[in-house]
């Protein structure tokens, strides 16, 4: 192998280890970080994507490539367009993104919660008529989760004499209430095992 190939290479992995060595580190541990700068902003850009923000998102993979080597900022780019499709709700963007570097692509049910997040809650910018397209969606999940609800109690009370309908709507929203937020913990406390997992690996 070349002398420069294998230097190339080597800093390309200098600078992955150097990203996971960076990962269990707070956002303002990040901002200060000097000697890794390019490693903690694609960090930071990231973690924004995670939030939906896309303006930070691109800011910060801006400044990192800017602060990169040469040779690591095609990386860096194919980095940005995934957080940057994850960030805008581009479900399509994103497995394209994720298989040009080199990883598993999300499986098809992540890819169908982001689709769904991007018609509830279209990105900044998006035209007049999908903003009202996802809030009349939001609607109707409402309605029809305060129908499940109320039906739900209609029926346990069904046994002990019934109940009127303003108690039973009442009701319903609590069961409804109570059921996404357990359904929530579940999900965050898998999403953090998995976290965990992959730090470990």
């Amino acid at each position: 192998m070349p002398p420069k190939q294998r230097q190339i290479r080597m800093e390309q992995r200098g600078q992955l280890a150097a990203m996971q060595a960076l990962e269990q580190r707070t956002d303002e541990e990040l901002e200060r970080e000097q000697r890794n700068k390019a490693a903690a902003l694609a960090i930071l850009g990231a973690r924004a994507a995670e939030r939906y923000d896309a303006a930070a998102s691109r800011d910060y993979f801006r400044r990192a490539i800017a602060a990169a080597r040469p040779q690591e900022r095609m990386q860096l780019r194919r980095m940005a367009d995934a957080s940057l499709a994850l960030a805008e709700r581009r479900p399509d963007a994103l497995k394209q993104a994720v298989e040009r570097l080199g990883q598993a692509p999300p499986s098809n049910r992540q890819l169908l919660l982001l689709r769904v997040m991007g018609l509830l809650a279209p990105p900044p910018g998006a035209s007049l008529a999908t903003r009202a397209r996802g809030f009349l969606i939001l609607f109707a999940i409402i309605v029809v989760l305060i129908l499940v609800g109320f039906g739900l109690v209609e029926l346990i009370a069904l046994p002990f004499g019934g109940v009127s309908t303003f108690g039973a709507v009442g009701l319903g929203l609590l069961l409804i209430a109570a059921i996404i937020a357990v359904l929530a913990l579940f999900g965050r406390r898998r999403q953090q095992r998995a976290k965990a997992a992959r730090a470990g690996g």
